[in-house]
């Protein structure tokens, strides 16, 4: 008899291979899972959730939140606000939707809210929270630290830092599988620039996402593409490390279509993880490739374009959310009601809100003139958006904040 972690190491040897000889499929799927997970360090078994509500509140008509707090990697909690739907829809369990910031985003920015809004208004549980270093997360309690970016070390310490974003995103599933409101076959998730990295990663490993959505990004190919050459410690170096996969892109993607639907949108004229070189020949040719590594073309992701576009987060648009009810049924929606929906125009709705947007991304081309399908909806104030109150945060800010993390880490 082979031994357990034996069998384990030879099948990760047969799938790691670049031939990839026999179709990724069955056992090879989750030995494969499990080396990428192991690269990066994501806890095994997963911390306990430890869950708990602090507050709740009435962000907008049709919606009611709780704040809430649950664990993540190396004993540290994540801050986060829950969605809902208010009255809960008759008639059966709800889908759910995760909100995978990009790089400065946290649960206080504008897409975040207005995903928040308009899909628990659709009949969906919407998680939305802050990433390492941001927001609550941040020893300055502030947005746009970009803290994560002032982290200083090897491969190693990058690679526990992609862990620890990934392991968020996966304790995120958790947390909303433990809702009893929630259907655990119907959890989704997008993924915005940085964030679409972290869910490319994230979405190949955990199983339980029904649909993952990559915005802002998704074209993942291998060396040299744009992702091995960006920030260095949450992209460009954890993605070479995953050279043991040999065609990091194609396996990534296939890992994808063992899982479910995935759909890669992106604004045509996004320079900023350079769209303009990766249009339909590129994603053609890496569903191709996936394919070959999957042996069958069947459930390989979907891709589209907006456009005139730039960088932007797609997933609170019209052709996403047309996408995420054709696979997860938003329960108060329909595809005909959803065409037929209106629109708001970001740039307008926060200047009229004074709702603060990043001035690096508030232009026009970019997140400024988004046309989302929220609509209707009011201010809210960042305290309202934040898990504790000020006092409240100084006493318990060492489960939270990244410096903490990046003590912890270091120690290993």
């Amino acid at each position: 008899m082979i031994p357990a972690a034996r069998f384990l190491c030879c099948l990760v040897s047969c799938c790691v291979s670049a031939a990839f000889a026999e179709p990724l499929v069955g056992a090879r799927v989750d030995a494969l899972r499990a080396h990428i997970r192991e690269n990066f360090f994501v806890p095994s078994p997963l911390p306990a959730l430890a869950a708990k509500t602090h507050r709740t509140l009435s962000p907008a008509s049709g919606v009611r939140a709780e704040a809430v707090t649950y664990a993540t990697a190396l004993g540290m909690r994540v801050p986060a606000i829950l969605y809902l739907p208010d009255p809960l829809p008759q008639g059966g369990k709800i889908p759910a939707f995760i909100v995978v910031n990009g790089h400065g985003g946290d649960k206080y920015s504008w897409y975040a809210y207005l995903a928040g809004i308009a899909y628990a208004r659709a009949g969906a549980a919407v998680l939305t929270y802050d990433p390492a270093g941001e927001g609550e997360r941040s020893a300055s309690r502030q947005s746009g630290t970009r803290d994560h970016d002032k982290l200083k070390g090897d491969d190693v310490m990058a690679r526990r830092l992609a862990g620890l974003m990934m392991t968020d995103v996966i304790q995120a599933v958790s947390f909303l599988a433990s809702r009893p409101e929630v259907d655990a076959s119907r959890i989704a998730a997008g993924g915005y620039s940085m964030g679409s990295f972290v869910l490319g990663l994230a979405g190949a490993v955990e199983p339980r996402l029904r649909a993952c959505v990559l915005v802002g990004g998704g074209n993942l190919s291998g060396a040299g593409d744009h992702w091995d050459r960006s920030k260095p410690m949450c992209q460009a170096l954890p993605w070479p490390s995953l050279d043991f996969l040999g065609d990091r892109g194609g396996a990534i993607y296939a890992l994808h279509a063992a899982r479910g639907p995935t759909l890669v949108w992106n604004g045509r004229a996004d320079t900023v993880v350079e769209i303009p070189k990766t249009q339909e020949p590129f994603f053609q040719a890496l569903r191709e490739r996936a394919a070959k590594i999957r042996g069958t073309a069947d459930g390989l992701f979907e891709f589209g374009f907006t456009d005139g576009g730039s960088h932007r987060p797609y997933f609170v648009t019209k052709p996403v959310a047309q996408w995420l009810e054709r696979v997860i049924d938003f329960p108060n929606w329909t595809e005909a009601a959803l065409r037929a929906q209106p629109e708001t125009h970001l740039g307008e709705w926060a200047a009229r809100m004074s709702y603060p947007v990043d001035k690096l991304y508030a232009t026009e081309e970019r997140e400024g003139g988004a046309r989302v399908v929220a609509v209707d909806v009011p201010n809210i104030t960042r305290e309202q958006l934040s898990v504790f109150s000020a006092a409240e945060w100084e006493r318990v800010k060492r489960d939270y904040t990244f410096d903490v993390w990046t003590e912890r880490a270091r120690k290993l």
